[in-house]
């Protein structure tokens, strides 16, 4: 998408990639409807005016909207029989409406829209491994020089990529974490490299240059790890190593969410619509890897955030049907009423937070606050 312009990009990019998640995530609780014998009334992907529609030959609408925010599917009798008029409930197909299956099969609905989000994110990060291959992470006992910057110290002595760091001033390095604290207080003074290149031993001088950093000199020798290696996996592996980095991912974003809320994280990179669709543009320039990298990673965010006790998400519902489950019974429809307007207002809430981060790491705040100060 590089031949597009900055905003046309961003826009188009964000409505691929909510496209795509959203369909598989509302594909789960349709897929999971139609095992356990509830009829699906309508699967819409977008919200206001149709720009298309159509009937499968289930009675099942297909609808797409103009507005490509969040989509949704319709069961047949999700509502209650006290909910619904007599009219709607003459319509009803019996044994086909969601409020008459077991609790059990209503969960498994549920549960099946972030689930096709866990199992699309595995499947997209094994497609990346088994295609363009999994990073392999160097090495922990070893400091390989990657890239070595044109006109650098360490060009100028004669160091190349793939040369191992053994010593400096023989004193044994195995991160590149000792090569800065080493090298960085040697602004301009000789420091005896010792390497090893091709299997054989080599000793050069470098004299490190000098560069401003925070208010103090340091010294640099111009050389970093590079791009990482890559290795493509067999197709099994790869679906594996998929689905061990989707729940890593899922394992590190609820550690962060952990953090937010016992106050040991700040809550700055809690990010809305805007911010993703920014990220969903840069992620489109760097390429097809990276847009599915982010595809996937947002995939499980979404899952995630669905499986949220929050009642409205589907994490919601499931609190209410393991009450269900336990009591022997749902709960009281007051309380389920009083849950869901608490659970709307926190979405609104955490919505209108995160649109004010987006706006603020986007710089408009600053902007805004310019005009007026």
């Amino acid at each position: 998408m590089d031949f597009l312009p900055d905003s046309l990009r961003t826009i188009l990019a964000f409505v691929v990639v909510l496209g795509v998640l959203v369909f598989i995530h509302e594909l789960g609780h349709y897929l999971a409807a139609r095992w356990r014998g509830v009829h699906v009334e309508r699967f819409a992907v977008g919200f206001g005016r149709p720009i298309a529609s159509w009937l499968d030959r289930r009675g099942t609408e297909w609808r797409v909207g103009w507005i490509p925010l969040g989509g949704y599917v319709k069961l047949h009798g999700q509502e209650t029989p006290s909910d619904a008029s007599p009219e709607v409930r003459a319509t009803w197909r019996a044994g086909q409406t969601f409020h008459d299956k077991p609790v059990r099969d209503r969960a498994i609905v549920v549960a099946a829209g972030p689930v096709a989000n866990f199992l699309l994110a595995a499947l997209l990060f094994g497609a990346l491994y088994a295609t363009v291959g999994r990073p392999v992470p160097p090495p922990q006992d070893q400091v390989v020089i990657g890239q070595v910057t044109e006109g650098s110290a360490a060009a100028r002595a004669g160091l190349l990529p793939g040369d191992r760091i053994v010593s400096l001033d023989g004193e044994a390095v195995t991160r590149f974490e000792q090569v800065q604290r080493h090298v960085q207080p040697r602004a301009g003074q000789p420091v005896q490299v010792a390497i090893e290149r091709d299997g054989a031993a080599r000793t050069f001088t470098v004299t490190p240059d000098s560069r401003q950093a925070a208010e103090r000199t340091v010294g640099v020798l111009g050389i970093g790890t590079g791009t990482t290696v890559k290795e493509r996996l067999d197709p099994f592996s790869a679906l594996w190593a998929g689905t061990a980095q989707t729940a890593n991912i899922s394992w590190q974003t609820l550690v962060a969410v952990g953090q937010m809320i016992t106050g040991s994280r700040g809550t700055e990179d809690l990010g809305g619509p805007l911010g993703i669709g920014k990220i969903a543009g840069d992620a489109a320039r760097l390429g097809i890897e990276a847009f599915v990298v982010f595809m996937a990673v947002l995939s499980v965010n979404l899952a995630l955030i669905n499986l949220f006790p929050i009642p409205v998400l589907d994490g919601g519902h499931l609190m209410f049907y393991a009450a269900e489950a336990i009591r022997g019974r749902p709960l009281p429809p007051k309380a389920q009423e009083y849950g869901f307007r608490a659970g709307f207002a926190l979405l609104i809430t955490l919505f209108l937070f995160a649109t004010w981060n987006d706006l603020t790491n986007l710089g408009v705040v600053r902007w805004a606050t310019g005009l007026f100060g």
